[in-house]
């Protein structure tokens, strides 16, 4: 295996693609509107596909949810291993902001700094930075 790569299905794609790279960093790419496709007519102005590359190895992929209802409190965690303190309590802080904290951010046992969140749209994000 190469790698996993996580497909988010979100409400609203395009402002909260948005909002991730506002969290993460990054630059927004490969986005397509549903615009002029057949298949989803009546969905108009809606993002099919979108990629947030917070760098060469970090790649979120986005779309729309399609007349599906959004899972939330699911037992998927996303977990991005982070570079530095500041990293973690930069997005840490960001997620918290209008977010869920299951988790605060705190030294660990095994040597980190650790949190989990559920954001804004219900995705939880553990957080980890290992010192």
């Amino acid at each position: 295996m190469k790698r996993i790569v996580p497909h988010i299905r979100i409400e609203n794609c395009r402002e909260e693609v948005a909002y991730y790279q506002q969290v993460f960093g990054g630059e927004i790419k490969n986005a397509q509107l549903s615009d002029g496709i057949d298949m989803f007519k009546g969905h108009e102005g809606k993002y099919i596909h979108a990629e947030l590359h917070i760098n060469e190895h970090c790649i979120l992929y986005f779309a729309d949810l399609f007349g599906d209802e959004p899972v939330k409190d699911s037992n998927l965690l996303l977990g991005p291993d982070l570079e530095s303190e500041e990293e973690i309590s930069k997005i840490y802080n960001k997620l918290a902001a209008d977010g869920e904290i299951k988790m605060p951010l705190q030294d660990t046992f095994w040597g980190a700094k650790h949190a989990i969140i559920k954001d804004r749209n219900g995705i939880s994000w553990e957080l980890n930075y290992t010192k």
